[in-house]
């Protein structure tokens, strides 16, 4: 297969310096991305308010342009003072869209499937908890077609809708059920997305941007020092908001890293069409999507048998990592760590990202 070459690279050429390459790529990405809702003010609401653990988590939700409003947790130690560094936790695709917060954060009374899911993926930890115990505040918002942003049981077809009605809508087999026919309807909402002029990962992003706004706006939150990370879908969400908003200081992508090139010839049809960005191959690779955010801290978390990349896809979209940074004199500030074991964010990756942003939020 030939090689494809990307335009845009910060490697393709020697540019003027690194803000003019940041200004001209994250133009034609989000050129490609063709979303721009109108503005609409956030009209946030606390909904409720639990501690848990030495962890206030609270129940908030704000309008967007289009749609129901979006809920999200944000949790922050009981015991603080003075502003905290802010970090913006991703969830998952995960062929899961009945929940989507409620995968990183823990409550009560979770469904079994629910804990289930993050046994396999998470090591059976809700890793927004226990960042907020090291002392972040830590927003997890739904994104679109997720939790309470999810398509309704009532727009699927009516032979679905009345086999719902006769299931308990918060047992195991109603949640299974859900996910299953959300996952048989991407090819169409894909499409659609299409037809209207605008994309699926367009949104996605605009609703991270959104969750950035919420955070900001919370007096809790050190607005000079935020972070966000995600597995998986929260990978592609975390390399998209890291590279396309400059608020963002420091990232953790897990799960979530390869070229196109590999991506094309073995796994494409692995993956959503969440991540589609048409035409964007022309200009740029999946790590110089993520390069957008250098010089700026990066660490990128491979799971070396991931059943989603080929290892060699994964070690080069590192190598290419590796070289934006030592290009632009900032080798330390990326970090590219491989694990053993399928695609997962354990509780040993979780303790390596937790490290990176206190080094880079909190001792500055």
């Amino acid at each position: 297969m030939q090689q494809c070459e990307f335009s845009l690279s910060y490697l393709s050429r020697e540019w003027p310096d690194i803000e003019t390459w940041k200004a001209t790529a994250r133009s034609k990405v989000l050129e490609l991305l063709s979303y721009n809702p109108p503005e609409v003010p956030l009209n946030p609401r606390v909904e409720k308010v639990v501690e848990r653990d030495g962890v206030i988590v609270e129940l908030v939700s704000y309008d967007q342009p289009f749609g129901p409003r979006t809920e999200g947790y944000l949790l922050y130690p009981a015991r603080r003072s003075g502003r905290l560094p802010g970090v913006v936790a991703l969830h998952d695709h995960g062929g899961f869209k009945f929940y989507g917060k409620e995968k990183l954060v823990g409550l009560d009374d979770e469904p079994i499937v629910l804990r289930e899911f993050k046994r396999d993926l998470y090591g059976g930890r809700s890793w927004a908890n226990e960042l907020a115990k090291r002392g972040y505040v830590v927003f997890v918002p739904d994104v679109f077609l997720w939790g309470s942003r999810k398509m309704a049981v009532a727009s699927f077809p009516d032979a679905f809708v009345k086999k719902m009605s006769q299931l308990e809508s918060d047992s195991s087999e109603y949640i299974k059920a859900y996910n299953a026919m959300a996952g048989q309807y991407e090819t169409h909402i894909a499409k659609v997305l299409f037809l209207a002029g605008t994309t699926w990962p367009g949104i996605a992003l605009y609703d991270d941007r959104r969750a950035v706004d919420y955070l900001v706006s919370r007096d809790e939150v050190d607005p000079d020092r935020l972070g966000c990370g995600g597995l998986s879908g929260g990978g592609f969400r975390t390399i998209m908001l890291a590279g396309l908003d400059p608020r963002i200081k420091c990232a953790v992508c897990v799960g979530f890293m390869s070229t196109y090139q590999e991506m094309i010839a073995d796994k494409a049809a692995s993956h959503t069409w969440m991540i589609h960005i048409p035409h964007l191959s022309k200009y740029l690779d999946m790590p110089d999507l993520a390069s957008l955010h250098a010089p700026l801290p990066f660490m990128c978390q491979y799971d070396e048998d991931d059943a989603l990349w080929t290892l060699e896809g994964q070690r080069e979209a590192d190598r290419k990592l590796q070289a934006v940074y030592s290009k632009m004199g900032r080798a330390s500030a990326y970090s590219g760590k491989f694990y053993p074991g399928p695609h997962k964010f354990d509780v040993n990756m979780q303790e390596d990202a937790f490290d990176w942003f206190d080094r880079w939020l909190k001792d500055t």
